[in-house]
């Protein structure tokens, strides 16, 4: 229980660092209000994003698999099992997180000059990484169900979902709203 008490302390510290690392820099939406020619302004909001970026691929990401085995609480056998399918899992997941960061950077280009035609392409490759994702943690449940049983598949998925919702909670705060 201690274990669990730690890790979650350590994830609500990551989403508690987070805004402060983020507020360093300009925010895509202070950006928006600049000029569109080239400025220094814009050469620092794509090095914001491209920092943006890095931090969506490292903060939690870095400590999943951490939390993932702390959580899990596997012993040696399982964990034979477990962690070749789960390291095979975040393979897939970062190629698919992929698509995100170019729509990310997509947005953020179009942002000062938002359409609606636009807009909606966006929320639509959104989507579409939302759906893909969501199939490939069924397609990885039914591996460690497979492995391990339902039970240990399932709080696989448990963990796993509060962590991408951790890491997506991150995202959206620092991507300001359309039409703002």
């Amino acid at each position: 229980m201690k274990l669990r008490i730690t890790v979650w302390s350590l994830l609500l510290m990551c989403i508690a660092l987070s805004p402060a690392v983020m507020a360093n820099g300009q925010t895509p939406a202070q950006s928006a209000k600049a000029p569109s020619a080239k400025t220094p302004a814009t050469d620092a909001q794509k090095k914001n994003i491209q920092e943006y970026i890095e931090l969506m691929r490292s903060n939690v990401r870095d400590q999943k698999a951490e939390i993932m085995g702390a959580i899990m609480q596997l012993d040696i056998n399982d964990s034979a099992k477990f962690w070749p399918i789960y390291s095979a899992y975040d393979a897939e997941l970062s190629k698919l997180n992929d698509l995100r960061v170019q729509n990310i950077e997509e947005y953020a280009r179009e942002y000062p000059q938002m359409t609606d035609e636009k807009a909606d392409a966006l929320i639509q490759k959104a989507l579409e990484y939302q759906t893909l994702r969501s199939q490939l943690l069924a397609k990885y449940y039914l591996q460690v169900k497979q492995a391990l049983g339902a039970s240990t598949a399932a709080r696989f998925i448990q963990v796993e979902h509060q962590l991408l919702l951790i890491i997506d909670l991150q995202i959206a705060s620092s991507l300001p709203i359309v039409g703002e």
